[in-house]
């Protein structure tokens, strides 16, 4: 067989100048490409003819636990891990803050753990909130998902929760996770996108694995672009177990719901955060927390007894279904509050590192096989970032007692004392703890299958719940998964990936796969494989959560005025958010005073604004307020950006208050004839609420904040704690403006 061999090669081996191919060259012999006649191989050379299910213990109707002496997956995981230093591999972009975990009822008939059973205790916690795809220098309000990792210190150690704020996962076998990381992060060839799925791999990752649909479903809804970390869920995605001192164990997913509500930004407006304030997340999270607007959650539990593992037509075990709340009710149980924000971003919120397999007596795992390979995984990442001593940290050290004989590596801080350090001795020195003394016991459960690579038969179901999730969509939340896969296929510029994607959908919903289809460029889809079940669940819509009692506590609110503003009706509203528990930001044409209508500059301080209209854009804000003033409005009326600003929030489907002559700024800004303005009282139309006649007894306050409220002032703020005026969007107002 003849062999051809390339002039740069003849040239690096006989002499001669390489050229501008000599680096190539020089590279090509270390370069390898992936073709379809190549193989899977691991590092060791040998080939593989699975990568996808990790070597378990299971059968057809049952998958059971992960076996240790898989060096594939565990090769697999391992390199995976390793792959970035010192920046975590996923959730490198974070915020985190320190609080206190509460329990209100205790549940000894469940879990023998004192952190689920002592309504006494206040257990300090740590809780870091993240994106996952983006690096350290990505932006806070792309499209992603969210962590939701939280640190318990109990009194019997460390209890991690590392969560997410959606409560299901792409895959359903740890030894995917590498690959669903690697089609979601930028691709290799020219690291593009950051921090964003609309590319090829993504989406070709996503038809190729028909089990990550539930979760696509989730990724491309509202959810994954929160308001705030303090208006997220938080969910343990996996199954976890509690077992009470009998010995009996029941089957546990972990539920955070936020009392502020669940509730996310628009896609426009994401967009333009991302540009104007990239660490928008992170500091409105410090900014409540500094203003002592606490974010809670209400900490509940989804518990199944062992007897009901098989009793449903999807495997609980199976991180991409959910528990329905209509068959598996929430049991709300304690309280989660942060309180304090961090002293140094890297000693704390950086170098903070959690394990699910960090669990305390009264809790333990179930045979999900991606909770098996996470708790494998966290351990064995931590080593890459933060050394072998990483325990010993300070934010992460446990704050009861650490007693063992583990000893040296790099950065090691604990003194050891003594004449031994292994068990058993001759002094009989610190033995292994009894039941008794709280002593970590696994629970011995009964393990019966072949030892083979395969998932049992409900784990290869994956349409039924993707179809539950969008069936509970309100029809504002519907439109804007259509509106998000019109987004990200239309990044993907191989034909093949949008084609195949929205051929998908129709096993979804029908409707959804035409409409995505034909605003991509997709094929004509004229009937689905599988039709909608028409199932509906509670728990999985957004609206499912607004507060029971309307708020606005930590919603930041603008103020605008100029020179020659109405001071009426400026105190009324600085007063009345305050009072309302929000937070109000003074705009104004420039950071300097202020001066009222009637107002001497030349012996008054005025007010100084927070900001300028350049400084800080309507996306900054949850909704805006304007007082009259015939100076003042005359001044913002011929300022774009004021203008802009208006006709911004109503196209972000924000409450927007105006009062006096500030009625006829918004009248210029949206020029919509179905929005009524008053001509005397308060009157409120799609979320614009303004009283043309000003006096302080028509402005109101903010004691009696509901929907059929009078005053300007209740109606303003009962709209905002609505989050948005929906039906805005719904009737296609909001895009007759130019935003």
């Amino acid at each position: 067989m003849s062999h051809i061999v390339p002039e740069s090669i003849k040239q690096a081996v006989m002499g001669g100048h390489g050229g501008s191919q000599a680096k190539a060259t020089q590279l090509a012999a270390n370069t390898v490409e992936p073709t379809k006649d190549t193989r899977i191989t691991s590092d060791w050379g040998t080939k593989q003819n699975n990568t996808d299910d990790w070597l378990k213990v299971t059968n057809e109707d049952h998958t059971g636990p992960m076996l240790l002496e898989d060096g594939f997956g565990r090769e697999k995981i391992h390199r995976f891990d390793h792959e970035r230093i010192p920046e975590r591999v996923v959730h490198a972009r974070g915020a985190g803050a320190f609080g206190t975990f509460r329990l209100h009822e205790s549940i000894p008939e469940l879990s023998s753990a004192g952190v689920l059973n002592d309504t006494s205790r206040e257990t300090p916690v740590f809780l870091r909130f993240s994106t996952v795809l983006g690096s350290r220098g990505s932006a806070d309000t792309v499209r992603d998902v969210r962590g939701f990792a939280l640190k318990m210190y109990t009194d019997e150690g460390n209890w991690d929760i590392v969560g997410n704020n959606i409560p299901v996962f792409f895959i359903q076998d740890a030894m995917k996770f590498p690959d669903v990381i690697h089609a979601g992060k930028p691709e290799p060839h020219n690291e593009v996108p950051q921090a964003q799925s609309a590319h090829n791999n993504f989406w070709d990752f996503m038809y190729m694995h028909s089990e990550a649909t539930h979760m696509y479903m989730w990724a491309m809804s509202d959810r994954t672009i929160p308001r705030s970390y303090r208006m997220m869920q938080g969910f343990g995605v996996n199954t976890y177990t509690l077992t009470n001192d009998k010995g009996e164990r029941h089957f546990v997913k972990f539920h955070f719901t936020p009392e502020l509500g669940v509730h996310s930004l628009v896609w426009d407006e994401a967009l333009k955060l991302a540009g104007q304030d990239p660490d928008f997340h992170r500091k409105d999270l410090y900014e409540a927390i500094e203003s002592g607007c606490f974010p809670k959650w209400k900490f509940g539990v989804q518990v199944l007894p062992e007897s009901r593992e098989h009793e449903f037509d999807f495997d609980i075990l199976d991180a991409t279904k959910v528990w329905p709340e209509d068959l598996v009710p929430v049991r709300y149980i304690g309280e989660l509050e942060l309180n304090r924000n961090v002293d140094e971003y890297f000693t704390q919120t950086e170098q903070v590192a959690f394990c699910t397999g960090h669990v305390v007596p009264g809790i333990g795992f179930s045979d999900d096989p991606l909770l098996q390979g996470r708790n494998f995984s966290y351990f064995d990442t931590q080593l890459s970032r933060l050394g072998i001593n990483w325990q010993e940290l300070p934010i992460n050290k446990p704050v009861c007692p650490v007693m063992n004989f583990n000893r040296d590596g790099a950065m090691r801080h604990t003194i050891s004392k003594g004449k031994v350090n292994y068990w058993p001795n001759r002094f009989e020195a610190q033995p292994p703890a009894s039941v008794a003394e709280g002593a970590y016991i696994d629970y011995p459960a009964k393990i019966e299958g072949m030892k083979q690579r395969t998932r049992s038969a409900k784990f290869k179901e994956h349409i039924s719940q993707a179809q539950l999730f969008y069936n509970s969509l309100s029809e504002i939340e519907k439109s804007h998964v259509l509106a998000a896969f019109g987004f990200e296929l239309d990044h993907c510029d191989e034909a093949v990936v949008y084609e195949r994607l929205s051929g998908r959908l129709a096993d979804i919903d029908l409707g959804l796969a035409q409409s995505v289809s034909e605003m991509v460029g997709g094929p004509k889809i004229e009937k689905s494989n599988r039709p909608n079940h028409g199932r509906k669940a509670p728990g999985l819509s957004q609206m499912d959560f607004l507060p029971k009692k309307p708020t606005i506590a930590s919603r930041r609110i603008a103020i605008l005025i100029a020179d020659g503003y109405d001071p009426i009706a400026f105190s009324a509203f600085v007063g009345g958010i305050k009072g309302a528990g929000a937070l109000p930001f003074v705009i104004g044409a420039r950071r300097a005073p202020v001066y009222a209508a009637g107002e001497d500059a030349s012996n008054s301080k005025g007010v100084t604004p927070d900001h300028h209209f350049e400084g800080q854009r309507s996306t900054m804000f949850d909704a805006i307020l304007i007082p009259g003033g015939e100076k003042s409005i005359k001044t913002l009326s011929s300022m774009g950006r004021a203008l802009h600003y208006v006709r911004e929030a109503f196209g972000h489907l924000k409450t927007i208050g105006a009062t006096g002559e500030a009625i006829d700024l918004v009248n210029k800004a949206i020029q919509l004839d179905d929005i009524q303005l008053s001509s005397s009282h308060t009157l409120e139309s799609y979320g614009v609420v303004t009283l043309r006649d000003v006096k302080p007894e028509g402005l109101g306050d903010v004691l009696n904040v509901a929907k059929d409220a009078k005053g300007f002032l209740e109606k303003f703020v009962y709209n905002v704690s609505q989050h948005r005026c929906w039906q805005r969007e719904l009737d296609g107002l909001s895009t007759q403006v130019a935003y």
